[in-house]
């Protein structure tokens, strides 16, 4: 499985991140799954979808549109089973789900750019662009 990692400590807040977010959902929306926000110490703070363990937003969900693959990990999301209650963005710890302005009956969620390869593996554009190789991408078990 793998995950995002976060170095906050190289991170610059040039926002490349979430530009590259945008255009590799392009088709999708004009929206990032992801942000980028100034801490209580003025240092920019990435923020990310983490993929729980325990997924909040996947307990929360009642049609079963927020979803843990087994195989993979990644909480993902099906806008077709979705009943636009919000309970996934409500719950979620982390602040990271959001509701997408242009459709406004779809939530915006990372998917770890698996739609960016024929395999379904990660190919997440925000760990490709950075700049400043604060975002990379991680093997991790589970």
């Amino acid at each position: 499985m793998y995950r995002i990692k976060i170095d906050r400590n190289k991170c610059i807040g040039c926002l490349t991140c979430v530009t590259a977010c945008i255009t590799s959902h392009e088709a999708d929306s004009s929206d990032s799954r992801n942000r980028v926000v100034i801490d209580s110490e003025t240092r920019p703070a990435p923020i990310f979808c983490r993929h729980c363990t325990h997924p909040e937003c996947v307990y929360t969900c009642m049609t079963g549109a927020m979803h843990k693959d087994p195989k993979t990990g990644y909480v993902l999301y099906n806008k077709e089973q979705c009943a636009s209650c919000y309970m996934c963005i409500m719950s979620c710890p982390y602040g990271v789900l959001k509701f997408d302005r242009l459709r406004q009956k779809e939530i915006l969620k990372c998917n770890m750019c698996t739609h960016r390869t024929a395999d379904g593996s990660p190919k997440p554009m925000c760990v490709e662009k950075c700049p400043m190789h604060a975002i990379t991408l991680m093997e991790v078990s589970e």
